[in-house]
C-alpha cells in the first residue's frame, strides 16, 4: 500500500523523500524511549513477536505525525533557513502525496496496534498522533510562546506507550517516564530556538525568545532543567531504579545544570548550541542508566 502511494506521486519523489518526511532522527529517538518502556516493564524476557508491532506501530505513527508536521508547517518551512531544504519547499513532492502518504503511515499504525499489540497503545498513540500532528502544529505553536510547554506532552509519551505494550495498564513508573521527557522538552527545545529566534520571528513562530527576549528565555531554560534533575531521581527514591541509575542521573543532571548556567550567565546565544546537544546526549544516556541499572538488578536477583 505504502509503495503504491510513493510510485503514484505525481511529483515523481523517491523513497528518500517520503523518509526525510518521516524525520528519521526525531523518530529514531522516540522509538528508542519507547523500547526502554518496552525493556522496563519487563521483569525478564520482554514478549518478543508483540514488543516488535509495539514498536514498529509506534514508529509508523511517529512518521505520520512528522510527515502531516511537514504539510501543515509547509509555509513556515519555507521561510526558515533551518527548513528551507525540506522536501516540501523544495518541491520534491507534492502536498497531495503526502497528505495520502501521512494517512497510509497512520492506518497502518493503528491496525497493527490494535490486532497485534492492545486497544490501550492504540489509542494512547492515536491521542499522541493527533496531539503532535493537530493539537501542537495547528493551534499551540503559532499562538503560545508555551507551545512546546503544552505540545511536548505528545512527544512524551512513546516510553509510557512501551510500558502499556507489554502490561495493558498504566503504571506509576510509565507515567514517571512520561514526566521526565515532558519536562525535558523546553529546555532542550529552548535552547534550539534561541539560536534560531530570528528565523522565528521572520516566520511569525511566537516562540519564547521571540515574545520575551532571549534572557528570559534563558532563565526558564535554567529552571525547567533544575526542575528536571530533581525529577530524574524520583525513580531511585520509588524503588523503580538503584544506585547505578541514580549515580548516572545525578552526574547527567550536573552536567546538564551546568550547561544551563553557563547559557544563562553568559551573553548572547553561542552556548545555546551546545546546550541544545547536550540535553540529547542527556536524555539518552539517562534512559540507558535506566536500562543498565534495570539489567544488573535482574542479574543480581538471578546469581542471588
Amino acid at each position: 500500500m505504502i509503495e503504491g502511494v510513493i510510485k503514484d506521486s505525481a511529483a515523481g519523489a523517491s523513497w528518500k523523500t517520503y523518509f526525510a518526511l518521516c524525520k528519521p532522527k526525531v523518530v529514531s529517538l522516540i522509538v528508542f524511549t519507547a523500547v526502554v518502556g518496552i525493556l522496563l516493564a519487563s521483569a525478564g524476557d520482554p514478549p518478543w513477536i508483540r514488543a516488535f508491532f509495539a514498536v514498529l506501530g509506534i514508529g509508523l505513527a511517529a512518521g505520520a505525525g512528522a510527515a502531516a508536521n511537514h504539510w501543515i508547517d509547509r509555509r513556515i518551512d519555507a521561510v526558515m533557513a533551518r527548513t528551507q531544504n525540506r522536501p516540501l519547499p523544495q518541491h520534491q513532492v507534492k502536498p497531495a502525496s503526502v497528505v495520502s502518504f501521512t494517512l497510509v503511515l497512520a492506518t497502518v499504525a493503528m491496525l497493527i496496534l490494535v490486532t497485534q499489540v492492545n486497544w490501550l497503545t492504540a489509542w494512547l498513540t492515536f491521542i499522541s498522533m493527533i496531539g503532535y500532528a493537530i493539537i501542537y502544529t495547528v493551534f499551540l505553536k503559532p499562538n503560545t510562546p508555551y507551545n512546546i510547554v503544552l505540545g511536548g506532552a505528545a512527544g512524551a509519551t512513546p516510553p509510557l506507550l512501551g510500558w502499556t505494550a507489554v502490561t495493558g495498564e498504566i503504571h506509576t513508573e510509565a507515567l514517571l517516564l512520561f514526566l521526565i521527557i515532558f519536562v525535558w522538552t523546553p529546555p532542550h527545545f529552548w535552547a534550539l530556538a534561541i539560536k534560531r529566534r530570528e528565523e522565528y520571528s521572520k516566520a511569525e513562530v511566537p516562540m519564547l525568545p521571540v515574545t520575551h527576549g532571549v534572557a528570559f528565555t534563558k532563565q526558564q531554560i535554567l529552571i525547567y532543567t533544575i526542575m528536571l534533575v530533581v525529577i530524574s531521581v524520583v525513580p531511585f527514591f520509588i524503588k523503580m531504579s538503584g544506585l547505578i541509575y541514580l549515580s548516572g542521573a545525578l552526574s547527567l543532571g550536573v552536567g546538564f545544570i551546568w550547561y544551563a548556567f553557563r547559557l544563562f550567565r553568559e551573553e548572547g546565544d553561542s552556548h545555546a548550541g551546545p546546550t541544545f546537544g547536550y540535553s540529547i546526549f542527556y536524555l539518552s544516556m539517562l534512559f540507558g542508566f535506566l536500562l543498565l541499572d534495570h539489567y544488573a538488578r535482574i542479574l543480581i536477583r538471578i546469581w542471588l
